[in-house]
């Protein structure tokens, strides 16, 4: 059978076929292609996606420095509290002790000198 020629109807319909499967496989090679997208869309979006990233790293970096610096004015205002309630501890203790001294100064000379 495989020496057999092929009468003319065989081959048209064996056309036909290969013709109706080469329809079939161009119109799924256009619905792909319509899916894909184009290179200049691609580079244009990649290039938004990446001022997306850009924009939100600097957002980030701007809201880490005003940390950083909100954080040293946070410390640099306990730094001065602590020194005005040391300065004010020493004036408080200079206010009492100097008086205290004294009295105790002239109690130990009047003792002293009423002893003699």
């Amino acid at each position: 059978m495989a020496d057999e020629p092929m009468t003319l109807g065989e081959v048209a319909r064996r056309l036909e076929a290969i013709h109706a499967d080469l329809k079939e496989d161009l119109r799924e090679y256009g619905t792909r292609l319509d899916k894909k997208v184009s290179v200049e869309r691609y580079e244009l979006e990649r290039r938004a996606a990446d001022e997306v990233h850009r924009q939100v790293i600097e957002r980030v970096a701007a809201i880490e420095a005003g940390r950083l610096q909100e954080q040293r004015e946070v410390e640099a205002d306990r730094r001065k509290r602590q020194d005005e309630r040391r300065s004010d501890r020493r004036l408080v203790f200079s206010c009492l002790a100097a008086p205290v001294l004294l009295l105790l100064l002239q109690a130990y000379l009047a003792a002293r000198g009423a002893g003699s």
